[in-house]
């Protein structure tokens, strides 16, 4: 028998309770105490808890810690304070009783047939209820012997009259008595027969037994199913067994549980008397543990999923079942819905049978089943406008769209109505200067709005779009305004509409003729944006963006065009909104809603002045561009990729694509992102800094003497395995200078202690780098002096020369030789100048390398200044050529020979090693 697993409470704490409740002037009855204990020990369900008790208490009494406690009651109410004090138990209780008598109440099955009729039948009440609602009450759980011989009659009189109900409200309020071997049978009548269900594991400490209970195959009588809801009430008067069936079905997720929380009862309790004394301890002599959740319903009670009291529980339970009721017929609206206006038609079916199979055992509340269905929808169609919201003041359907005015066919008042829309200006610097609060299209209309519009602002420098107060309009109008930011020789695609109401497909292009004179695609043009901006506005901001023909200037957009049909679910306060039209832009991107995020975030009533500023780093940019592309093809290690990389980033900057950088910072993150995408090498590197950077000039320092000793205990660490194995683990390559400055104390302190090992492992995975001059010494220690090995070649940019590095000749101290076992431990952290080290030490086959592919660093970085800026380039000068092949290292990493997690690399270079070295001892044998 397993006993299961629960904390310890030593020993000596549960002394300590005892002792810390005495008075100094107190007695004690030591050979009480030391009978209680024994019963405990023997009776007790968690007996792990009571390890070294008795022995403990009997050496408290040797000694005379235990004083004497005269009054009796008083003993008895010390020592429970202290048991339940150290146990943590409120059921273990100690009572002196000179009068008790003890009375066996008689079992069930000693009592006459009719009797035991009557009292099965006086405990169980049944009832149909409007709606076709079952309702059933259990006041005593009978166990499995009496329900093997009267189950027929109560199938007959009593279950079959509820079993083809609709629903059930299962009442335990009143259920204060019966037996843990009736569970199985009432949980079977709520399960399917085919797979059977491990519903609790009972421990019996005095049969030192475990008893599993399982639902039954076979049951007199039909069963309710596991479709049907089942409500089940409980008070704070529902104990024992019915406890156990209303925690099981919970769990199950069988039945909601409504009430209050139960009694917290015990499987089996039972009062013994200690020794020939009047005293009697009261005692839990059996554990529940359920194999769903790994924890018990005894001493916690259960708690219900809807808390009411429980005079109110029925009414909570058919309000419950109405709602749950509800949900066929609202899953069914939902659904129709969806198949109706849904715009991502091939997601329909999905949806669909994914609402159909959905469990909503859970909902207890039409808010709860709305959040549900959100749920749903949200995780299978991964569409934020496909909502649905619990909305009690909702009143009517709403449909959301595009709104179109009437416009003035009179041309005096039409211009009037122009004046109200929009507001044209020239600002300082040439800047022109428009105001849309609406788009609006009309023929009339685009005509007078280009002598009002595009006619004075036809030779400004560059352009502001206010969107700031812009709540909506016209679609259609969009490709009219857009169409005047193009080149006239060009046709340009802007977006595309689908409408699944109409399920027409509509494309918006350049209008091949426009009535004014077109702004063009070169100038800049800066678009406005606000909390307020909203609906056509919003898609403006958005394809300015999308189209990279501007920047988006001011605050994030209001979020609120969703292209969306709200409908309210009849009967319910559900609404569910559906997106019926896709928005797709030139990329081909469906865009899903949500407010549009301007390239520079600032206050609505600041953005004109953030103008003028990004405008100004505007007229800098190509030639910072130029600047950082002028920088790879002087220095960058391979020179055919740096010429292809700089003609990218013009030819981005033409297209627009940098007009979503603002300044320095986001110019440095588009430049590196660019850089890394074109190259395919993540080493290139921009950013913004306002001091120059340490390491345009940095140089090696050397140590002082007393530095020395410092720098070798912060860098090295070593230790030596089982099996004679060496451990050395440093986390920085220094430079040559400053190894040869620490090297006869690093020869006595460090390399000393490993020389003479069998096997080394070396511990690479913390060493992120630092100077490649010392690589070819480390490595030398690893060959033999002679005959010299060719490491690797170093291709310098900045030379445009090729260097051979060779293994030297000569080194301080003793070499470790080409013969023994060498293993390398790798990381993702592990770059640079270390994993040039640990890439030769691959590639010449020397060592076994361990661990996790390293980060892909390069051998030798530069940084350079572009233009007169604070911004800097880190670019890899140096290529590695192999000894082997030829070729050049890739900087994607070194990939291990064996891969593992870094955790894990020392253990497994430790146990391969260990085995090897065995099966070479055992071969010289």
């Amino acid at each position: 028998m397993k006993i299961l697993e629960m904390a310890h409470t030593t020993v000596p704490l549960l002394l300590m309770f005892f002792l810390s409740t005495l008075s100094s002037n107190s007695s004690f009855q030591p050979a009480l105490v030391l009978e209680m204990a024994k019963i405990l020990l023997e009776n007790y369900c968690f007996p792990e808890n009571l390890v070294g008790m008795q022995e403990a208490i009997q050496q408290a009494i040797n000694s005379g810690e235990i004083l004497q406690i005269s009054d009796r009651k008083t003993l008895a109410t010390v020592l429970t304070a202290g048991v339940q004090g150290a146990l943590n138990d409120p059921r273990l209780t100690i009572s002196y009783e000179p009068n008790f008598v003890p009375v066996m109440p008689p079992t069930l099955s000693s009592l006459p047939k009719e009797q035991l009729i009557r009292l099965v039948k006086s405990s169980v009440q049944a009832d149909i209820l409007e709606n076709n609602v079952g309702y059933l009450r259990i006041d005593r759980i009978i166990g499995e012997e009496t329900a093997v011989k009267f189950g027929s009659q109560l199938m007959g009189n009593i279950w079959d009259n509820i079993a083809h109900t609709s629903s059930l409200i299962f009442d335990l309020r009143y259920s204060t008595a019966g037996e843990l071997s009736g569970v199985p049978f009432i949980i079977s009548y709520f399960s399917d027969p085919e797979s059977v269900i491990h519903i609790d594991t009972v421990y019996d400490r005095p049969s030192n037994s475990t008893r599993e209970l399982w639902t039954i195959p076979s049951i007199v009588g039909e069963r309710y199913g596991k479709k049907k809801d089942v409500i089940i009430l409980t008070s704070r008067s529902t104990t024992g067994a019915a406890e156990a069936v209303a925690y099981a079905l919970k769990n199950l997720r069988r039945a909601t549980t409504v009430g209050e929380k139960s009694a917290g009862g015990s499987v089996k309790v039972q009062k013994i008397r200690i020794a020939q004394s009047k005293f009697y301890i009261t005692v839990p002599v059996a554990r529940s543990v359920s194999p769903i959740t790994g924890q018990s319903w005894e001493v916690t009670g259960v708690s219900p999923n809807v808390h009411i009291i429980a005079k109110d529980a029925v009414a909570k339970a058919k309000s419950l079942l109405a709602i749950r009721n509800s949900i066929p017929k609202v899953v069914q609206r939902i659904s129709d819905k969806i198949d109706q206006f849904y715009t991502f038609t091939e997601r329909v079916p999905a949806l669909l049978q994914f609402l159909e199979s959905t469990d909503f055992v859970s909902v207890i509340s039409e808010e709860g089943l709305a959040i549900r269905l959100n749920q749903v929808l949200q995780t299978v169609s991964e569409d934020p406008r496909l909502t649905i919201k619990y909305m009690p003041e909702y009143a009517a359907n709403v449909e959301e769209g595009h709104e179109h005015e009437k416009v003035p066919d009179e041309p005096g008042l039409l211009t009037e109505y122009i004046d109200t829309l929009l507001k044209v200006e020239i600002l300082p610097g040439n800047t022109g200067y428009v105001r849309f609060d609406r788009f609006v299209k009309s023929a009339e209309l685009e005509e007078v709005m280009a002598k009002k519009v595009w006619v004075p602002l036809k030779d400004t420098a560059n352009l502001i779009i206010d969107l700031r107060y812009n709540t909506g309009g016209s679609s259609t109008s969009l490709a009219i305004i857009l169409s005047y930011l193009q080149d006239t020789s060009q046709k340009q695609h802007f977006f595309t509409i689908y409408d699944r109401t109409q399920n027409s497909t509509t494309e918006h292009n350049t209008l091949p003729k426009i009535t004014g004179p077109a702004y063009g695609s070169k100038r800049e043009i800066y678009v406005l944006t606000s909390y307020y901006t909203a609906s056509v506005g919003e898609e403006f901001a958005y394809l300015i963006q999308s189209l990279h023909r501007g920047t988006v200037i001011g605050e994030i957009t209001s979020g609120t065009l969703m292209h969306s049909k709200t409908f309210k679910i009849e009967g319910t306060n559900i609404a569910i909104t559906v997106p019926f039209i896709n928005f797709i832009d030139n990329n081909g991107e469906f865009w899903l809603g949500g407010g549009v995020v301007p390239d520079a975030i600032v206050l609505a009533e600041e953005a004109v002045d953030h103008v003028h500023e990004i405008a100004e780093f505007h007229k800098g940019l190509n030639s910072l561009i130029q600047g950082a592309g002028d920088l790879l093809e002087d220095h960058y290690a391979i020179h055919e990729v740096a010429l292809k990389v700089s003609k990218v980033l013009v030819s981005k900057w033409a297209d627009g694509l940098y007009r979503s950088v603002v300044d320095f910072e986001s110019l440095a993150s588009q430049l590196t992102a660019d850089l890394q995408e074109t190259s395919g090498d993540h080493r290139l590197h921009v950013f913004h800094c306002e001091v120059e950077p340490e390491s345009l000039h940095e140089l090696s320092k050397i140590p002082t003497a007393e530095e020395v000793g410092y720098i070798i205990d912060a860098l090295f660490k070593i230790e030596l395995l089982p099996g004679n194995i060496g451990y050395l683990r440093f986390d920085m390559m220094a430079d040559i200078e400053v190894v040869k400055a620490i090297g006869p104390h690093l020869i006595k302190s460090v390399w000393s202690k490993i020389i003479n090992t069998d096997a080394l492992i070396i511990d690479m995975r913390y060493n992120s780098g630092g100077y490649s001059t010392a690589i070819p010494l480390l490595c030398s220690y690893f060959f033999d002096a002679e005959p010299l090995h060719h490491l690797y070649s170093v291709f310098d940019r900045t030379t445009t020369t090729m260097t051979e590095v060779m293994t030297i000749p000569q080194v301080r101290g003793q070499r470790y030789g080409s013969s023994k076992e060498l293993f390398i431990l790798t990381s993702h952290m592990t770059g640079s100048a270390a994993e040039v080290f640990t890439c030769t030490m691959k590639d010449l086959n020397r060592a076994t390398i361990v661990g996790e592919p390293t980060t892909g660093g390069s051998l030798s970085s530069r940084t350079y200044q572009i233009r007169d800026t604070v911004l800097y380039a880190s670019i890899p000068n140096q290529a590695v050529f192999s000894a082997i092949t030829g070729k050049m290292w890739s900087f994607s990493g070194v990939e291990p020979h064996i891969a593992v997690q870094a955790n894990e690399a020392l253990s497994v270079a430790q146990k391969i090693l260990e085995s090897r070295l065995l099966k070479r001892v055992q071969g010289k044998q």
